[in-house]
């Protein structure tokens, strides 16, 4: 065994004593309570038969066969960015593969050398690999501390961004995003707001946080990411065209890859047509969310308890007893997965629960009689 090797199974060894090391795992007959697919349009045989039958009429290569300046573009996609532009509500929007290569590459090309990153100590690991990429200062602010925000915005230098998320992807807790556009304004500071986990279910058409506030204007780009209520994959930044034309110019997760295929923009397109017909007030009031909030809070307290958010957070704070617990709850049918670190914090590790529009109320109650009972 070679000295690389050997350091690789020494570092996966240290990994696994721990309790940490990750593996894949193949789909399940579980019910799910721990997908992204909030709306079930992944499972959707009505929107899978509406894109097949778009796709007979559209299809004419499996892949787009380069990147989007060379042969991978297309008037589909074009007109689909103006549409999604016009949907949430901004000038203008550039689609990406993947909410990770969005914030890769806008974090990345945006701020200059002596311009000032400040992000939520929380915010996803694609932002902070952005900044990791980029060539400016960055500090992080206490989670949704609004002290601590404007202590960071007054050492800030030159050109200031803030980055944070409108839902936050491991607790469901919100951005105070009224009081941090206030703060931008009053330090002269570009937000810049990772919509991953509202799309599709905030506002009143899905729209996310942002458009729901009235906040669009006061926002210097949006993240909306299509592989988790949308079901499907890809992302789109929402900005000004001129933000636009730049990333297109500068963003290298956007101008060195493949292109998304005609099917996922296909399947985008259709996705948001379903969901600009769904009763969005009903589902912010959903039954299912009041009745395992009001059962499981009896024995454990969470962040996202006080708020409407499909994702729960139930910390159990040691890795061996988290994965025990999720087991558990694997074996009587129901598929919920222990998030470890260091994809949050040592000491934070928890069982992430998410709701969907398919569970049943019999499931959620039945799912939350069982964390009880293994709590």
């Amino acid at each position: 065994m070679s000295t690389t090797d050997e350091r690789l199974s020494s570092k996966l060894e240290l990994r696994e004593s721990k309790g940490l090391l990750r593996q894949l795992s193949a789909e399940s007959d579980l019910i799910d309570f721990c997908s992204n697919d909030y709306l079930g349009f992944a499972r959707s045989k009505e929107l899978m038969d509406k894109v097949s039958a778009e796709l007979k009429k559209e299809l004419k290569a499996g892949g787009s066969t380069g990147s989007r300046l060379i042969t991978g573009n297309s008037q589909y996609a074009e007109d689909l960015e103006v549409f999604l532009a016009e949907y949430h509500q901004a000038e203008a929007g550039l689609i990406f593969n993947s909410g990770y290569d969005a914030n890769l590459g806008l974090i990345s090309a945006i701020p200059g050398r002596n311009d000032t990153i400040i992000h939520d100590e929380l915010v996803h690991a694609s932002v902070r690999d952005g900044i990791r990429l980029g060539l400016t200062k960055s500090y992080a602010f206490k989670h949704n501390d609004l002290s601590h925000l404007e202590t960071q915005l007054k050492r800030a230098e030159n050109a200031i961004f803030v980055v944070v998320e409108s839902v936050y992807s491991m607790d469901g807790d919100l951005a105070p995003l009224k009081e941090i556009c206030f703060l931008c304004k009053k330090y002269k500071a570009h937000l810049i707001v990772d919509e991953a986990h509202a799309t599709g279910v905030f506002g009143m058409k899905g729209e996310g946080r942002v458009v729901e506030l009235d906040l669009q204007s006061q926002v210097f780009a949006r993240v909306h990411t299509f592989g988790k209520a949308i079901g499907g994959h890809g992302a789109v930044v929402l900005g000004s065209s001129n933000l636009r034309d730049y990333l297109m110019n500068f963003a290298r997760s956007f101008v060195y890859t493949t292109a998304l295929p005609k099917h996922s923009l296909v399947w985008i397109k259709n996705a948001y047509d379903t969901m600009s017909k769904i009763n969005y007030k009903k589902l912010i009031t959903s039954e299912l969310q009041v009745l395992f909030k009001t059962k499981i809070q009896q024995v454990v307290s969470s962040p996202s308890f006080d708020v409407f958010s499909p994702i729960i957070s139930i910390n159990i704070g040691d890795s061996m007893r988290t994965k025990s617990l999720a087991k558990s709850v694997q074996k009587d049918g129901f598929d919920v997965r222990a998030i470890l670190s260091p994809t949050v914090p040592m000491g934070t590790e928890r069982l992430r629960i998410c709701l969907h529009t398919f569970n049943s109320k019999t499931e959620v109650g039945q799912l939350a009689e069982l964390l009880i009972k293994h709590l």
